[in-house]
Order: C-alpha cells, then structure tokens, then sequence
C-alpha cells in the first residue's frame, strides 16, 4: 500500500488534533503516511520530504502547525503538490498559526482550515483526489448523507426535550 496522502506536523503534541483527519482516512481506506517534521528543527528533512513526495505517489500533504506556523509555507514553496495548512492552537488561541499560514506570498498558496480544522484538511484532500475517482466521489457522498443524517435524528431528538416555554 502507498500513501497518496502526506499528513505533516511539527511535533507530535500536533496529534491528538491531527488524529482526526488519520482516522478519516481510515474510514474512507484510503492510504495515508504520517510524520513529524520541523521547518525550523529539521529544515533539511523538510525540503528532502517536500521535493520528493509527488515522486512517491503524495497526491495532497496537510500540514499542521502552532505559533510561527512556517511549516506549510515552506513545504509549499518546495512542491508542486497542493497544500492544507492546519493551524493549531498552540498560543494566542491558534489566531497566530491561522494567520501565518493564510497570509502566504503570492505564487505559494496554501489551502487553510479553521483552527485546529483537521478533520476538514482531510475531507478536502479526500474531495481534491476524488476529483477522478469515482470510487472516493461515492464514499464521500455516503459520508455527508451521514452527517445530514445525523442532525435530522438530532433535531427529532430535540422534538422530546420539554421545557415549561418550549413551543416545539
């Protein structure tokens, strides 16, 4: 199995955010590789990873990072792949990391979720390699009929809860 999906952080205390988007993964099989990597710790492993993986079969890398947050920038400016930068909220509530990875140089894009988004960093990789892949187009579409599926049942759910005023 190769990964068509590079999840990157700068740490592993990244992980407990970054595990949703793995765990999507997982529920859609699609292949995936997880690494932790530093654009300012490990910037030569960063550049060997970022100019290597389209030859490996990356499709998308998400990259996670808090505070300075370079480390999808940079990954960026060094491939041709798309990339989704996850701020993590790490200090000043991650509105640092969210502006340092949206506020990128024209020419190196980088595609940015919420705060600490990582489940929506997979689902749009997911929905970017769907794109010619009707198998993946199917497993999402089941995948948001779910989520629909859920707030119905939700909102039945709140049908019963009673309150003195409630007039629903």
């Amino acid at each position: 199995m190769k990964p068509v999906i590079s999840i990157i952080m700068g740490s592993t205390s990244d992980l407990p955010v970054m595990e949703k988007a793995a765990k999507f993964f997982d529920e859609m099989e699609v292949p995936f590789e997880i690494n932790a990597l530093s654009a300012h710790r490990t910037p030569e492993q960063v550049e060997v990873f970022a100019k290597n993986a389209k030859d490996r079969g990356i499709k998308v890398i998400i990259a996670a990072a808090g505070m300075a947050a370079h480390l999808p920038g940079v990954i960026a400016s060094m491939t041709t792949l798309p990339v989704i930068g996850v701020p993590i909220n790490s200090t000043l509530d991650g509105m640092d990391a969210l502006l340092a990875i949206v506020q990128m140089p024209p020419g190196i894009p980088v595609a940015t979720v919420g705060i600490n988004g990582a489940l929506n960093a997979g689902i749009l990789a997911l929905q970017m390699i769907a794109t010619g892949d009707e198998g993946l187009q199917q497993k999402l579409a089941v995948y948001k009929e779910d989520l629909k599926k859920k707030i119905v049942k939700a909102n039945e759910e709140l049908s019963h809860v009673q309150y003195k005023f409630k007039t629903n």
